[in-house]
């Protein structure tokens, strides 16, 4: 105690189950800062990823908007990516179909962040939950 106090720091138990209880000398509001950036970084949503071809047949594409949604419900952001393969990208319409069904049938549970934009090869558009 009388180190940490000739320090201007603080004596914090951070094992408290464990015989003898282990304590370091530290500065305590930077430790709580710390650990409620920690907190933060693990709430903050990640991002799923939902790969998908423009041939893509209604079954399919029915499991792709399941797993879209499960995504959107557990909290996380989803991005949706249409790859093109040789001369399928002369086409990119029928890309933008699909990913107009898509919307079609999630309905309400999100926000757009991204819409569908054809980047070189491959069309993206992100999701997130309401």
């Amino acid at each position: 105690m009388k180190i940490a106090s000739d320090r201007g720091l603080d004596l914090v138990e951070v094992a408290a189950n464990v015989k003898p209880p282990v304590c370091k000398i530290l500065d305590f509001g930077k430790y709580r800062y710390q650990l409620s950036k920690r907190q933060t970084q693990r709430k903050a949503a990640e991002i799923k990823e939902v790969k998908i071809r423009p041939q893509i047949t209604g079954h399919d594409l029915g499991l792709k908007v399941k797993n879209i949604r499960r995504f959107l419900d557990e909290g996380n952001k989803a991005k949706v990516t249409m790859f093109f393969r040789g001369r399928e990208i002369v086409r990119p319409e029928f890309g933008m179909k699909v990913f107009e069904k898509i919307l079609k049938t999630l309905t309400g549970k999100f926000n757009v962040e991204q819409s569908p934009k054809l980047e070189g090869n491959r069309i993206t558009m992100i999701l997130t939950p309401k």
